[in-house]
């Protein structure tokens, strides 16, 4: 019998993949493979294991050891909307690495959480990942909306993951994303003030370590797009809601975007 991976991210929509996949499948055949990329917010664990105990199924972590950062700075740039180096060394790599050592194509299949409402991404992935099988429970019917996710979640007892009750899109990283937009980081300043300090101080130390500075956060002014850094973004937009622009949220796709 063939074993099912859930690519297990700590983000409620993998949460209700694996659900599904449970369902189909049963929770002995099923394996929970979370990437852990040592920049998570400290809510995502214990999710993590409440999540393993509601589910049935065994949670397996793997991890490269570095955190975001210091991926940066072995690479020599700061990650972007482009290029994230973090994501595919720390996360894509890193699967695909455990489970091409362990499973052949024919001894397993692949499940992601990504939800209809994103089907272009689950549409590159299963091309790009071939032979390999993957398939993508919450993009089949009966669709549901992310309220309609952790509703079911609540009524089994979960308690959601933090970052979702302070208005983040996601449950990854801490908060952090290269890909993220202006009202990601307006939030996290919002929000979490304290981290977003870190990771102010986090970015800045790339750039010493790398010896240049090409930010990642972009911002457009009078028609012109720069980019900017999280401090400069603070010091200079979060202060003037006139310039921030709270409607950019960015994007986080870690398992289903192009290689580099």
């Amino acid at each position: 019998m063939k074993t099912q991976i859930v690519l297990f991210s700590g983000g409620i929509a993998s949460w209700a993949a694996a659900k599904r996949v449970v369902a189909k499948h049963g929770a002995k055949n099923t394996k929970l493979l979370f990437t852990d990329t040592q920049t998570e917010d400290e809510d995502l664990y214990r999710f993590l294991k409440d999540a393993e105990k509601n589910i049935g199924a065994e949670l397996i972590t793997i991890a490269d050891g570095r955190d975001v950062w210091q991926v940066f700075k072995d690479v020599g740039y700061m990650g972007n909307s482009r290029r994230d180096p973090c994501s595919r060394i720390l996360k894509r790599e890193l699967a695909d690495k455990w489970i091409k050592e362990r499973y052949t194509p024919e001894e397993c299949r692949l499940y992601i959480g990504i939800t209809w409402d994103e089907m272009h991404r689950y549409d590159r992935l299963k091309v790009r990942k071939l032979p390999y099988i993957y398939e993508a429970p919450m993009c089949e019917p009966p669709y549901l909306e992310k309220k309609q996710i952790f509703e079911w979640a609540e009524a089994e007892g979960l308690k959601r993951p933090r970052l979702y009750d302070f208005g983040f899109m996601h449950n990854n990283c801490g908060a952090f994303c290269v890909r993220a937009g202006q009202a990601h980081f307006y939030l996290l300043h919002k929000s979490m003030p304290e981290k977003y300090a870190e990771y102010e101080d986090k970015e800045e130390s790339v750039y010493q370590a790398i010896g240049k500075r090409h930010p990642f956060l972009r911002v457009t002014e009078n028609g012109v797009l720069k980019y900017i850094t999280l401090r400069e973004f603070r010091e200079q937009y979060i202060s003037d809601l006139k310039q921030c622009d709270l409607f950019d949220w960015g994007g986080c796709g870690c398992f289903s975007e192009d290689e580099e």
